[in-house]
């Protein structure tokens, strides 16, 4: 194979990833708490048919060498942790954390996963729950008769029930985790992260301490994605993609040529 086929092959290939990655930033821009993904690349293998610094006769050596690259390929892709934009909604079971750290949920299996999605809900037991019904770690269950839940930027859950509004009661605490590398948790969908041994343990801590991110009440953290900024990139990935292809057109042209010559 010319090796021009193989360098403009890798390149679409890079170039098709990455147009899937913002595709999918593109989709969750609207995404409660959604991390913007990005493909990292790196270049393959050089053959190198001179080597740098090598002997040219007598005294003299070789400057640069001759080194041919291979093409291109996807070595990853990252997700970023900055935050994103709060919302105020006025419903007092949202959350938001103002800074580092996620949401532990409890899962059916027993496993334990992150979040960073603050809405939060209340199940037929009265349990504190996200969307998909799975509670918070370790448990928050509001008493009958609540008339009024107060979550302070600590964490600290106080209700008021109907009839003893002066008499206000703490019925738990919502611990803040973080990871020493975020960009190392597995991405699991429905909004939840996992462990991985690239992310490190668990640290839990208490909201707005230690660099713990504040728990905001009645409050909702955005999509980190900025949609201009996905629209760009996908702009220059296309055109990449383009002149990838013209690479491949003009390696085919130049075979064909030498067929018919010969």
């Amino acid at each position: 194979m010319h090796p021009a086929l193989w360098t403009g092959k890798t390149g679409l290939q890079a170039m098709d990833t990455k147009m899937s990655t913002i595709s999918n930033n593109l989709a969750n821009v609207n995404t409660i708490g959604h991390k913007r993904n990005k493909a990292v690349f790196e270049d393959l293998l050089y053959q190198a048919q001179r080597m740098p610094g090598a002997q040219n006769g007598g005294d003299a050596t070789l400057p640069t060498g001759l080194q041919l690259g291979t093409g291109v390929r996807v070595a990853g892709t990252q997700r970023e942790f900055t935050e994103g934009s709060l919302e105020v909604t006025g419903q007092p079971l949202d959350m938001a954390i103002n800074g580092r750290g996620f949401f532990r949920l409890a899962m059916p299996d027993g496993s334990v996963s992150y979040t960073r999605n603050g809405q939060f809900h209340l199940d037929q037991d009265g349990r504190v729950v996200n969307t998909n019904g799975y509670p918070l770690d370790p448990e928050i269950i509001l008493p009958d008769n609540t008339s009024s839940i107060t979550i302070g930027r600590d964490g600290t859950v106080t209700v008021t029930q109907a009839g003893e509004e002066d008499s206000p009661q703490q019925i738990g605490q919502i611990e803040v985790v973080d990871f020493i590398n975020p960009a190392g948790l597995l991405a699991k969908g429905n909004n939840v992260f996992a462990e991985t041994a690239g992310s490190g343990a668990p640290l839990v801590g208490v909201g707005g301490e230690d660099g713990y991110g504040a728990i905001e009440q009645s409050s909702l953290e955005l999509s980190n994605v900025s949609a201009v900024e996905e629209l760009v990139d996908m702009i220059t990935t296309q055109r990449a993609y383009e002149m990838n292809t013209k690479v491949v057109s003009a390696a085919d042209d130049m075979l064909r040529n030498l067929n018919q010559t010969l």
